[in-house]
């Protein structure tokens, strides 16, 4: 029997309604216009909170109503918040008709790198993947004992290795339901084993100890349909070899076909590699700043009122931004019951980041609080870009004492320029604790960064009460929010400027934000090249 897909959206429940009454709702709403309901089948397709009234805190819902296909008005339909789904997956592929001299070849084991090489296995074109870093298990091992003994690994940390940066993060992943190639890529991850609610939740996140799991997962499959992975083997440059094009790695040279620049914001040395190399390369604009710690309960209680600690809805979660007559600082990457973990990837440099696992049941709620920083703020040239990033590390890390140990101060003293109060209230989370240092972050960022966030605090302080509590934690220096620099590329083709069989992509080519963004940016990019190219069988 032909079936039609219905949404019917804006179904405003109590938190503590059940998802039954959700779809009750949903049929009575379909009944309205004459559809024939016996035998619908209901799903969740989107629910977010609606915190704006604290003792009117609820869930909204958007329900998938499966039904059997019949007349309707779709215009009538519409002003009553209900909407028609014609199922769109990606688009149909045409394959190209070049012959590929070699295998296909993806520099990053990044979300980009892996869904790029994903598709590309899934359609005979057995992709092979280098990844600087290490495996998941062996970059765990890596991460903790950068943690116990001080000794950075600089090419598997928290940034490098199997999956990228995003899988010690939070996993937070931005869903756009209607974009095709989302879609495709919160199936997938649900398929290696995330939580099936990404699908829908307006906020989804993963964790870093679910998307370890899931990260290995699509790799195994992706080595089940013919591709393959080597581990440890960084990327140098290309050269010519009687007409084949050859990747130089620090283990072997590697034959290719056409190659996916998937490197991640990080890889600094490549960026370098590239620029010598007459690349057609321009820097961006990106942030810095710090993380800022509060009790995730007082979090909670700020932005739930008397609903906060109901276990339907989690940890509360923020996004602010305050704009100043120059430029904005907004909060980046927030982690409900996280912490912030110690993500350098070069000696002698201090980076932070945040993570949570899926539970986000730790004490502490973080974020990023970063400033805009203008290509006019550095000098406007990719190398510059880089430098600028890279001074900021530097004073991080000789401001704290070195060792890796992370500079702090408490919000009010930052607040009143002043250097006193130890953390008291706020147990700071950095290397469980161990490694901080009370510090000026005038030592290690500039002043109108500072001052900027100075009055961003007191703005987001009327916007959620405590935010710029004197006990607040905040710890430098956060410089990864995304690619200080851009690979230029053609709009069609994909290809880098003056390239012909190379296509830079995701994050690190400065085309991405994030896990999803990144994610699907590989999948366009691969189904470039099979619009182009025959499968290899």
């Amino acid at each position: 029997m032909d079936c039609q897909v219905f949404v019917v959206n804006n179904i405003k429940l109590n938190v503590n309604a059940s998802l039954q009454e959700a779809f009750s709702l949903s049929i009575k709403r379909l009944k309205k216009h004459g559809l024939n309901t016996e035998n619908a089948k209901c799903s969740v397709f989107k629910r977010s909170v609606d915190a704006r009234h604290k003792n009117d805190i609820h869930f909204v819902y958007a329900i998938a109503v499966s039904i059997a296909s019949g007349k309707f008005d779709e215009a009538a339909l519409l002003n009553d918040g209900i909407s028609v789904i014609r199922e769109a997956g990606l688009p149909k592929i045409s394959y190209g008709n070049e012959s590929l001299a070699a295998n296909p070849l993806v520099v990053g084991a990044g979300p980009c790198g892996l869904f790029a090489a994903l598709l590309l296995a899934e359609n005979g074109y057995n992709p092979i993947i280098i990844e600087r870093g290490s495996s998941i298990s062996e970059r765990k091992k890596a991460v903790e004992n950068f943690y116990r003994t001080k000794a950075l690994d600089t090419e598997t940390n928290i940034q490098f290795g199997a999956g990228g940066a995003g899988t010690f993060s939070d996993g937070k992943l931005v869903t756009r339901i209607n974009d095709p190639f989302t879609s495709y890529v919160l199936k997938k991850l649900v398929e290696f084993g995330a939580p099936e609610e990404i699908l829908y939740i307006a906020k989804p996140h993963i964790g870093t100890d679910v998307l370890s799991q899931v990260v290995d997962n699509l790799i195994a499959r992706i080595n089940a349909l013919g591709g393959s992975i080597f581990y440890n083997t960084k990327y140098i440059d290309t050269c010519y070899i009687n007409g084949l094009s050859i990747a130089r790695t620090t283990k072997m040279d590697i034959p290719y076909g056409t190659l996916i620049l998937a490197v991640g914001h990080s890889a600094r040395d490549t960026y370098e590699s590239l620029i010598q190399s007459s690349y057609a390369i321009e820097a961006k604009p990106f942030s810095v700043g710090m993380r800022i710690e509060h009790i995730a309960s007082e979090i909670d209680a700020s932005m739930y009122g008397n609903f906060a600690g109901n276990e339907n809805l989690g940890h509360a979660e923020y996004n602010l931004s305050y704009n100043t007559k120059e430029r904005g600082v907004y909060t980046f990457c927030m982690c409900p019951g996280g912490e912030v973990v110690a993500a350098a990837s070069e000696e002698g440099g201090l980076v932070v980041n945040g993570m949570s696992y899926h539970a986000r049941n730790g004490i502490n709620s973080n974020s990023a609080v970063v400033c805009s920083i203008f290509k006019e703020d550095y000098g406007a040239t990719p190398t510059k870009a880089i430098d600028f990033q890279r001074k900021i590390e530097k004073a991080a890390y000789r401001s704290a004492g070195g060792n890796y140990t992370a500079p702090i101060i408490t919000v009010g003293d930052f607040l009143k320029n002043g250097l006193k109060n130890e953390p008291s209230k706020i147990i700071p989370t950095y290397m469980n604790s161990s490694s901080v240092r009370l510090t000026s972050p005038r030592d290690y960022l500039p002043s109108f960064v500072l001052e900027a966030i100075q009055n961003a605090l007191l703005d987001f302080d009327k916007k959620i009460h405590g935010f710029a509590a004197d006990y607040a934690v905040l710890t430098g220096a956060e410089t990864r929010t995304s690619a200080p620099i851009r690979i230029l590329r053609d709009f069609d083709t994909r290809l880098a400027k003056g390239k012909d069989n190379i296509y830079p992509a995701g994050e690190g080519a400065g085309y991405a934000g994030g896990i999803t963004s990144a994610a699907c940016d590989g999948v366009r990019t691969a189904i470039a090249i099979m619009n182009r190219y025959k499968a290899l069988i």
